[in-house]
């Protein structure tokens, strides 16, 4: 059976990537990804959606992790998300809850904590 943390470390690396298909390997048609408050994007094309516009805008993507618990099929990561696009980094906090497939090795839901007029004045002209 797989690790929780394992998963999330694997998702963290096909991030990194900037693969918008790696990434996606990740999660299954049953799966989650709630930017909350938004409602959230169910299955793959949905949560592509959520992920292949900064992805495509990026030259690289590191999410630093700042404090994780991991207990069961679930994960609390506190974290720091950069963003290269057009040369200058982008970055915001978020906490993000995840729950984990463990028989899959596969990401079943995420519901994501970030202030999003913080992200979005960061953002400034590089509005995605």
């Amino acid at each position: 059976m797989a690790n929780p943390n394992k998963i999330f470390e694997t998702f963290l690396n096909s991030l990194a990537s900037c693969n918008i298909d790696l990434i996606m390997q990740s999660f299954t048609e049953r799966s989650q990804w709630q930017n909350v408050p938004h409602p959230p994007a169910v299955g793959l094309s949905e949560i592509k959606t959520t992920f292949e516009t900064i992805v495509a805008r990026s030259s690289r993507i590191q999410w630093d992790v700042v404090s994780s618990s991991f207990e069961g099929d679930r994960g609390w990561i506190e974290r720091v998300d950069r963003f290269w696009i057009d040369g200058r980094e982008y970055a915001v906090r978020c906490n993000g809850v995840f729950d984990f497939d463990l028989a899959t090795s596969s990401i079943s839901s995420v519901r994501d904590y970030v202030d999003l007029g913080e992200w979005r004045s960061r953002l400034g002209k590089a509005k995605l």
